[in-house]
């Protein structure tokens, strides 16, 4: 195993707490955490990691810590880990080289990162773990722009960029949840569509949220930036007053919970300076609840071979004959495509297919085949 000790710093979990302890039912009673020693990474299935990187405050990582370890611990099927804050480097570079290889390390030991902090360009960092280990994958942002202005300056702004285009490119497929159409230029879309990535409209996705699922059961990387929450909800998004509510915020993180292929989801953004009553921390940390939930949720699920625990359905649309299977267990649905490969899906698609509609999704998932 990978000595990490020199990437990071160990943390104070009973500092975290202004009322000065913790009850049993509590998240700081139950994580192991790095507070003296490295925990064993063998003993947990999720690993909390925070960035302690200056651009956003030093603090952030510790300040949404402070509001999940006061939430109590239902689910006792998912072990945690907190192994600590990443060390920033002498410069951007050197940070996200630090939090690939600490990242990179967990992978490998088929691990599910928490990466708690730092701005959103960090998001390349968690790319970078992916690149390191030749792992193709399929990425997906909840985020109320599209970070791909190359005028910019700024990483964050930009970051999309490298990450979308850069060669060797590992990024198979790529889905963006929660843009706000003000703030993206239309022929930006264009360009995503010609490369047959998914975008989804704030008003689209929280109309129909639960068409969302399948697009985070695919997903390996999920980043999340604070501002796709409205401001209200999170004061620490200032980029918009519209947005996902909190509630909705916490859908989406129990659907990426909910999947079997994601293993690093990133909470980016947060700057402590502009919270108003920790109320962005807090929202945070329920969202990193809702994760948790969605994780102990999945272990219900059958393997797709255990098809006794499916219901499945055999229809047509234009011709072309299909298979649909809904799980018994937790009503997800998959639908099979002409190289009997079956992906994820909803239960809308099989009705637009009941009624001879070919369903986006399908002919999304055949053209990137092509």
């Amino acid at each position: 195993m990978y000595d990490l000790h020199e990437f990071l710093e160990p943390i104070n979990v009973a500092a975290l707490n202004d009322d000065g302890g913790y009850n049993d039912g509590q998240f700081a009673s139950h994580i192991n955490a790095y507070e003296d020693k490295l925990p064993d990474l063998t003993e947990a299935e999720i690993i909390l990691v925070g960035i302690n990187e200056g651009r956003n405050g030093t603090d952030a990582a510790d300040a949404m810590r402070k509001q999940f370890y006061q939430l109590h611990y239902w689910h006792t099927d998912v072990r945690i880990m907190d192994i600590g804050n990443i060390k920033s480097g002498a410069t951007i570079p050197d940070s996200y080289a630090a939090v690939k290889t600490v990242l990179a390390e967990l992978f490998r030991n088929n691990k599910t990162a928490v990466i708690l902090g730092g701005t959103h360009d960090f998001t390349l960092a968690q790319y970078f773990a992916y690149k390191e280990l030749q792992q193709v994958i399929e990425a997906t942002v909840i985020d109320s722009m599209i970070d791909l202005k190359s005028e910019s300056a700024v990483k964050s702004d930009n970051f999309l960029m490298e990450m979308l285009t850069s060669e060797p490119n590992l990024v198979k497929h790529y889905n963006h949840i929660g843009f706000q159409s003000y703030y993206v230029h239309p022929r930006m879309l264009e360009t995503m569509d010609k490369l047959r990535f998914d975008c989804y409209r704030v008003g689209i996705a929280k109309e129909r949220i639960e068409e969302m699922e399948p697009v985070l059961r695919n997903t390996n990387l999920l980043s999340i930036d604070i501002s796709a929450i409205k401001s209200s909800d999170a004061p620490s998004s200032k980029s918009s007053p519209n947005g996902f509510s909190g509630e909705e915020a916490c859908i989406l993180t129990r659907y990426a919970g909910m999947s079997s292929a994601l293993n690093s989801i990133g909470f980016y953004g947060y700057n402590t300076d502009d919270d108003v009553r920790d109320q962005t921390a807090k929202q945070i940390s329920q969202m990193l609840w809702y994760f948790i939930e969605g994780k102990s949720r999945a272990k219900q699920e059958a393997l797709m071979n255990d098809r006794h625990n499916f219901n499945e359905f055999h229809t047509a649309f234009t011709d072309i004959d299909t298979v649909f299977l809904q799980s018994k267990k937790t009503g997800r649905w998959w639908m099979q495509l002409p190289d009997k490969k079956m992906i994820a899906c909803s239960y809308n698609d099989y009705v637009n297919a009941s009624n001879n509609e070919i369903p986006e999704r399908w002919l999304r998932a055949q053209e990137r085949s092509l």
